[in-house]
């Protein structure tokens, strides 16, 4: 079983169609290593299409010995050569997912949580991580509520580790290590970055500080 990144890289619609997207996802993977991951998530994108970013991805990726994780779906998680497989509120429970990848993939599953009733669900339901948002305002999710640092450490005091999203940035990284969450997840904060190296490595800053 491989080991859970500190750092995730979520992708969307606009940043996986960057024309720059390969250096941008090379230099991340530079900078943070095996402690990154990169998201190929878009739910609107062809599987072809969603399988060739993933390609992408995964050569920025394994180079530098960072996770490669797809969203959604598990058939495409195992076709692409992914490592990590993040579902939503609607997707497959963890266990059922883990029926489609087979008993041979050793990879880990995170859901995509957003209160402390659906963290204690995916936990039962055998999560590896979870994708706990979102924790400050963020442009990407305009009309969702804010859970605040609290409500991070409160749910990051349960048994499944929390990958906190949603308004993280350097500044902040601290104050979210600090509130217990095993790592962070950012779009706009590393992937829109004027150096998104320097990003990668602030934002991983209090967990090696910490080591």
């Amino acid at each position: 079983m491989i080991a859970l990144p500190r750092l995730h890289a979520v992708t969307d619609a606009r940043t996986l169609a960057l024309p720059d997207l390969a250096a941008r996802a090379a230099s991340l993977a530079a900078a943070a290593g095996p402690a990154l991951a990169l998201h190929a998530r878009d739910r609107a994108l062809p599987a072809r299409d969603l399988l060739q970013r993933a390609a992408l991805l995964g050569g920025a990726a394994h180079g530098a010995g960072a996770a490669l994780v797809l969203n959604a779906r598990a058939d495409l998680a195992l076709a692409a050569g992914a490592t990590g497989l993040q579902l939503g509120q609607g997707d497959l429970s963890p266990r059922e997912a883990r029926t489609v990848l087979g008993p041979t993939w050793g990879g880990k599953i995170g859901v995509s949580v957003h209160s402390a009733a659906e963290a204690a669900v995916a936990t039962d339901a055998g999560a590896d991580w979870l994708l706990l948002g979102s924790i400050f305002p963020t442009a990407s999710h305009p009309g969702r509520e804010a859970l605040g640092l609290a409500a991070l450490a409160a749910i990051a005091r349960g048994p499944c580790p929390v990958i906190a999203i949603g308004g993280i940035t350097p500044a902040r990284a601290a104050a979210v290590h600090q509130a217990g969450a095993f790592g962070v997840a950012a779009i706009t904060a590393l992937w829109d970055a004027a150096d998104p190296a320097a990003a990668a490595t602030a934002m991983l800053a209090p967990w090696r500080e910490a080591a």
